[in-house]
């Protein structure tokens, strides 16, 4: 049963790559024992956050790494990379909880450019603090799997990404122009569907990323961080999910 409904998450836009290591987990311990100190159930990273160049397994010596963390400090974790089953790559979003465990991963499923295989299966899971879902970057263009997690009960979305925008799609302003279309696309998913939705982007030094994290309820942004590394947390009421249901007619409450 899941006692706390005023759950805290947060969102880490971390930088990455900066240091000598082929690797962000360092700095990916060292967040989650902010989170920790913040009083956050979860934390969740970027996209492709581990390794900068290999394809990683699920029991890599770095994913024990964060694993233990996790443990360490009583927090469940949701980082994503490439990751190598069955002898396919995917781009895998792994989800770990309090005490160490991987207990569930999604693939994702919509590629854009990617060099992976897609997966075919939405996730949901039910956490001891909230039942969330997990998506992967342009997974985020794709309204009809936010529906299905609705269906199967989500109350709060998980979004590690990496953006970017393609120049010939604005003429001009394209970081300002492609922030607005993301921001919209956030706070659509959120509305459609009555549940929250977490963003989180990397720092990176290349020119058409978007570096913007937020955490969006269904009629704003509670929290959001550009350009610049940090942590960024929210506490939410999910009793709203049942009382937005109730005032919009038609909404389904699942």
């Amino acid at each position: 049963m899941i006692k706390n409904r005023s759950p805290t998450i947060s969102i880490a836009q971390i930088r990455y790559f900066d240091t000598s290591e082929k690797h962000n987990v360092h700095k990916i311990k060292k967040y989650i024992k902010l989170a920790k100190s913040r009083n956050a159930d979860i934390i969740c990273f970027p996209e492709t956050c581990i390794h900068k160049t290999d394809n990683l397994v699920l029991r890599h010596k770095l994913i024990k790494e964060i694993e233990k963390s996790c443990k360490d400090n009583s927090i469940w974790c949701i980082v994503t990379d490439n990751f190598i089953l069955k002898g396919k790559p995917y781009k895998i979003a792994i989800l770990i909880n309090r005490q160490g465990k991987i207990v569930g991963k999604y693939k994702k499923i919509n590629l854009y450019d990617d060099g992976t295989n897609a997966g075919k299966k939405i996730f949901v899971y039910k956490t001891d603090f909230a039942k969330i879902g997990i998506v992967i970057c342009w997974d985020l263009a794709f309204p009809e799997i936010f529906h299905k997690m609705k269906k199967a009960g989500a109350e709060i979305i998980f979004c590690p990404s990496k953006w970017c925008y393609e120049y010939k799609a604005h003429e001009e302003s394209h970081k300002i122009r492609e922030l607005s279309l993301i921001k919209s696309m956030l706070i659509s998913r959120a509305f459609e569907n009555l549940f929250f939705v977490a963003l989180a982007n990397p720092v990176l030094n290349q020119k058409d990323l978007i570096s913007y994290s937020a955490i969006a309820s269904t009629h704003k942004i509670l929290k959001e961080i550009k350009d610049k590394e940090g942590l960024i947390y929210a506490t939410l009421n999910l009793k709203e999910i049942k009382k937005f249901s109730k005032l919009y007619p038609n909404k389904p409450v699942f």
